[in-house]
């Protein structure tokens, strides 16, 4: 009788083994997708603070008797509700345009970041009364510097909500309206 070797169950490990490696990998790419989710979320996150901060600064710029008289400084941002009633009939003051802005810009702050804070202090600022051609109205040249500041949390690198101060972002940005 010719002899038969015996291999029973070879091809089974061959396979389990197979798809325990191929397991493994299926495990990695998905470690690697969370990882790129929570990098584009901060990404984003970013690039919302770099849009709130150029709109804060071109609002700043359309009113520059209100950055003059120090309407637009504020330590704690975002500001609560409240009204300005301007028309056409009855148009804003500096202080109201200024008012409006700070309104409108808190309300981005907390559509778009989470748990934001924000402060504009605007310093070294020219005299008003800056008018070389007679009664027309021209913009003076700004003298001063103002700094932006704006905080926001981040998830942690759990993908975890944060803790109290926990992953808290800085964006600072010296400018002149």
């Amino acid at each position: 009788m010719p002899y038969k070797p015996r291999q029973r169950g070879v091809s089974l490990i061959e396979v389990l083994i197979a798809v325990l490696i191929f397991s493994i990998g299926l495990i990695g790419l998905a470690g690697l997708m969370v990882v790129s989710t929570r990098s584009n979320h901060v990404a984003y996150l970013r690039t919302q603070v770099t849009f709130l901060a150029n709109n804060m600064a071109e609002r700043m710029s359309a009113n520059p008797r209100g950055v003059w008289s120090g309407a637009y400084n504020n330590g704690s941002y975002p500001v609560g509700a409240g009204s300005v009633t301007c028309s056409s009939s009855s148009p804003c003051s500096p202080a109201d345009l200024a008012v409006y802005d700070q309104q409108s810009w808190s309300n981005q702050l907390r559509t778009f970041l989470p748990n934001p804070t924000a402060s504009i202090v605007c310093a070294g600022v020219t005299a008003v009364s800056y008018n070389p051609i007679g009664n027309l109205p021209q913009r003076p040249p700004y003298g001063g510097n103002c700094v932006m500041e704006i905080n926001w949390t981040e998830r942690s690198e759990r993908g975890q909500a944060p803790l109290h101060g926990d992953n808290v972002q800085t964006f600072v940005w010296n400018f002149q309206p």
